[in-house]
């Protein structure tokens, strides 16, 4: 996809979240280098790290959001958008890509209606594509969740993804 935007779900924070996160910001706010521990601990909260919350790990914190957001799409482990109920992940690593991988992430792409990085709005499903999984003499190789499901051709996407329906 060539869209500049990410489709995400909207953000749906609790208040019981917000209070976790508020407890965790205070345990750590006179703490030096304190940023990527709350941080963790928020993404470990709330599955991600959207807007919202790193704006209250700024104002609590006092740290400029520009540094947060610099640290948080810096480091792989930290992520912008939600994952969905089943995250599919496509190893694009070299045997999985020279044996088709591109063309069944391009395929789940098209028919889940979202690019990498993103969540369908009902938010059952999110799309990443990873390096390497280790399973190479499978491949290609995609996961969902904790299936993995290997010597994939683009026809076996759809019979896949009904599996999650």
């Amino acid at each position: 996809m060539a869209e500049t935007t990410k489709k995400t779900v909207p953000f749906s924070g609790t208040p019981e979240q917000e209070q976790q996160l508020r407890a965790v910001i205070d345990a750590h706010k006179d703490s030096q280098g304190a940023l990527m521990p709350v941080l963790q601990k928020a993404q470990d909260i709330y599955g991600y790290l959207p807007i919202e919350v790193q704006k209250i790990i700024s104002d609590e914190m006092g740290i400029p959001m520009e540094k947060i957001y610099g640290v948080v799409t810096f480091y792989a482990q930290f992520s912008l958008y939600p994952k969905g109920k089943y995250n599919i992940s496509v190893c694009l690593g070299t045997a999985c890509y020279v044996k088709g991988s591109g063309d069944i992430f391009n395929k789940l792409q098209e028919v889940l209606q979202i690019g990498s990085g993103e969540c369908t709005a009902d938010g059952k499903f999110s799309l990443e594509a990873c390096r390497c999984i280790g399973a190479c003499g499978l491949a290609p190789v995609m996961t969902v969740n904790e299936d993995v499901y290997g010597r994939l051709t683009v026809d076996d996407v759809a019979d896949i993804l009904a599996k999650y329906e």
